[in-house]
């Protein structure tokens, strides 16, 4: 290790509520020569409402590689600097990967804070598993993206969780049902921690209905949680009357068109009907 004197502190804020911020937080904040923000004007507002006041420097997604280098210095010449996004934690589908990456590789001392995330907060209201779990982040904003990376997540058995907005949820809803079936269990967690904070959960088809028939529920930051695959399709496993019903239809249309309606029937991954349907039937 060189004898690098500056730290790089990566602060967790409010994703909504301000008294979630904690007083270590505050402290470093207080402490520190300078805070790289996401979006100044944003984190200008929490700051201010605590009464501190200190130097910003934009750091976000367009900008972060070439920045990072400009921090990377300032903090080789000593200064302490607090890494900020616009709510939660920074990294967790925010900017800073490269910061943290060129810091670490310099040998410049990071330290972490623990605070608010806006996917555990939600995982841990949910009622589904949280033993195992996969963060997905942002799914695709083109539908065919979108459903590729469903399709590839579609075996995944550990509950997933998904970051999404307000104007692609319904469309997210409607791939994820085409892509896992009808039937999967889904939890939203929309505005945690706001005034309108809503947890509320259904199979997916039930729950996009439920959204579309108020255009306010589809409003704020919205945190998906889905039920990983269960595990009898993980097995092959399927009932008898949705082989029975299988080798019927797939006998009066292609195997592949038979295997799509019997999972919309019985709540079956295509995929793996089609897949028995190939290994069984002649």
């Amino acid at each position: 290790m060189n004898n690098v004197t500056g730290i790089l502190y990566i602060v967790a804020t409010p994703i909504g509520n301000l008294q979630d911020i904690t007083q270590r937080a505050l402290d470093i904040f207080s402490q520190v020569d300078l805070i790289a923000a996401e979006d100044t004007r944003h984190s200008g507002l929490l700051l201010s409402h605590y009464g501190i006041k200190k130097p910003f420097f934009a750091l976000h997604d367009h900008n972060e590689q070439e920045k990072a280098v400009v921090l990377v210095e300032k903090l080789k010449q000593g200064s302490r600097i607090a890494l900020i996004s616009d709510a939660g934690t920074p990294l967790i589908s925010d900017p800073g990967f490269h910061l943290v990456r060129q810091c670490r590789e310099a040998g410049i001392k990071v330290v972490p804070l623990p605070g608010a995330c806006a996917a555990i907060t939600a995982l841990c209201a949910s009622g589904i598993a949280s033993d195992r779990f996969c963060f997905e982040g942002f799914l695709p904003a083109k539908t065919k993206a979108r459903k590729d990376k469903l399709e590839n997540l579609s075996e995944e058995d550990r509950t997933l969780i998904f970051y999404e907005s307000t104007h692609r949820i319904l469309d997210t809803l409607a791939d994820m049902q085409d892509v896992l079936g009808k039937d999967r269990y889904v939890v939203l967690a929309r505005e945690i921690t706001k005034t309108w904070e809503t947890i509320v959960g259904d199979t997916i088809k039930n729950l996009r209905q439920w959204l579309v028939e108020d255009s306010n529920r589809t409003k704020g930051e919205m945190v998906l949680i889905v039920e990983g695959k269960p595990k009898q399709e993980n097995k092959g496993e399927f009932s008898p009357q949705a082989i029975k019903a299988l080798s019927l239809i797939a006998q009066e249309l292609p195997l592949k068109k038979a295997a799509s309606i019997v999972a919309e029937l019985y709540g079956y991954k295509k995929n793996a009907l089609y897949q028995f349907g190939l290994d069984n039937f002649n």
